[in-house]
């Protein structure tokens, strides 16, 4: 499968609708708006414009399937129907792929692999959906104190454009596998796997209203979701100014929320790393997915008698990456989400530039014809930066990787730390000792060590200081989607 090329892409937009309580439904204000394929420039698909109207006709259906059948339903059955959505989500990978690549401008075998990575995470809280446990208390009184792990209801799952499907499994799974039900709001750039999934949860049999799908810009439908009174808990993955104005909104009902927000990761190399291997593979820690990732290693924080090997090493591998038509297997990036992405990069590209900053490899449009109609830009390497530059302290958002140096231990774990974010990082090292302390010392959420893999569907991700609150995946997920309920019996 991994070789073959996707078919033509039909010609006529498609014609969808959310999903909410079961049923295929228009927006109440008869609304709609086009998603736009960065690929081609061209709308590939419209789809409801959902307001406060809609968010209230999904909540209803969420609270009435809550408080019906599904409240009834065992936690292994819960579990069961969860198996059978992740082997629809397998049987359908392809179709999704193809949408996913389409209409987020992700390459194919990228696509492929998320939507393999979905069907995992719904196993796994398959799994672990009769694994939620209470506990028994040791209390002073003679008596019987235990807990129950308990659903929080109806909860919001707001979720961003660029792994649209894989950070929505990363709520779904652990929400409906606890017992709530959900309304998910997708990314009005990438709407068209969401609904699909909605309409595949209904065939694996949860019952209607369990999994909403409401459409709709932030500003209208994911407002009304993070201040809705009938919402107990809003999951969000996006910006950090969003997430901000999520909590504000949050607070008049006393909302449990989960974010994660922005990050500017580092990549540590000490001189004594395997300079070679991490030339060869950290490219890809910052531009795939074209460098949208809040995880991206953006700063590559170099021991300085290093420095210029290490430039060298990683522009020779940044200038190999294929850029290409995501239809293609052998591309390994694609294009940005959508023009007005790309500019935004651009222009930071150009502030890089004006800080003082000396481009080593990319900083612009690839110039091929083939290239004129997507939003396509190059990965690209700024040397020279000094880490208050804006183009070191903020979220490009985009295939861009700026190179700091530093001269001693203390000073890296210092540059990693001089920004607003914490979520990931990586350090390269041969010398364990050196690596843990480094790992101790920087301020982040999930790190690597020799390698780019820290996020894992069994491992808690999350990330410190102004990347947000809370964790997703593993077992830890579960203490954002459930509320502990003491219980004491008198004995005496």
């Amino acid at each position: 499968m991994s070789d073959e090329k996707p078919a033509a892409a039909p010609s006529t937009p498609l014609r969808l609708e959310m999903v909410i309580g079961g049923e295929q439904v228009a927006a109440v204000s008869g609304e709609t708006f086009d998603v736009v394929s960065p690929v081609t420039g061209l709308t590939i698909a419209r789809v409801p414009k959902g307001g406060q109207e809609d968010v209230d006709r999904a909540v209803a259906a969420a609270r009435a399937a809550f408080d019906g059948e599904w409240h009834t339903w065992s936690q292994t059955r819960r579990g069961q129907t969860l198996g059978r959505f992740a082997t629809l989500i397998r049987d359908h990978l392809e179709e999704l792929a193809v949408t996913e690549s389409r209409n987020m401008g992700k390459p194919i075998s990228s696509a492929r692999w998320e939507i393999g990575a979905v069907a995992n995470v719904m196993e796994y809280y398959a799994g672990a959906a009769n694994k939620i446990m209470g506990e028994t208390i040791p209390v002073s009184k003679p008596g019987f104190d235990f807990t129950l792990r308990e659903p929080i209801g109806v909860v919001g799952l707001i979720v961003p454009w660029n792994f649209p499907l894989m950070l929505a499994s990363w709520k779904m799974g652990p929400a409906l596998a606890a017992g709530n039900t959900a309304i998910l709001k997708p990314a009005s750039y990438t709407p068209l796997t969401a609904i699909r999934v909605a309409e595949l949860a209904l065939e694996a049999g949860f019952p209607p209203g369990v999994l909403n799908v409401v459409t709709g810009p932030g500003s209208t439908a994911g407002a009304a979701i993070a201040a809705h009174p009938g919402i107990g808990k809003v999951a969000f993955t996006g910006e950090t100014a969003t997430g901000q104005a999520i909590m504000r909104a949050a607070a008049g009902n006393i909302k449990k929320i989960s974010l994660e927000l922005g990050g500017k990761s580092p990549n540590v190399v000490f001189a004594d790393a395997d300079l070679e291997r991490f030339a060869a593979e950290s490219p890809y820690s910052v531009f795939d997915n074209c460098g949208q990732d809040c995880c991206a290693r953006s700063r590559i924080i170099v021991e300085r008698s290093v420095h210029d090997r290490v430039v060298e090493l990683f522009a020779a591998a940044t200038l190999k990456v294929k850029v290409g038509d995501p239809d293609d297997p052998a591309t390994e990036v694609g294009t940005m989400v959508s023009f007005r992405q790309r500019e935004t990069v651009l222009d930071y590209i150009r502030i890089g530039r004006e800080e003082g900053a000396r481009v080593v490899a990319g900083g612009g449009i690839p110039a091929e014809p083939a290239y004129a109609q997507g939003a396509y830009i190059q990965p690209t390497v700024l040397d020279g930066v000094e880490s208050r530059m804006r183009i070191a302290q903020d979220e490009v958002f985009g295939p861009v990787v700026v190179v700091i140096p530093f001269d001693t231990e203390e000073e890296a774990v210092r540059l990693a730390n001089d920004i607003p974010y914490g979520l990931s990082g990586s350090i390269w090292t041969r010398d364990i000792g050196k690596a843990i302390r480094t790992a101790r010392g920087i301020q982040s959420g999930v790190l690597s060590i020799n390698c780019n893999s820290s996020v894992h569907t069994e491992a808690p991700f999350g990330g410190y200081k102004m990347s947000g609150t809370g964790r997703e995946n593993g077992m830890h997920a579960f203490e954002q989607y459930t509320q502990i309920k003491n219980v004491y019996v008198d004995l005496s």
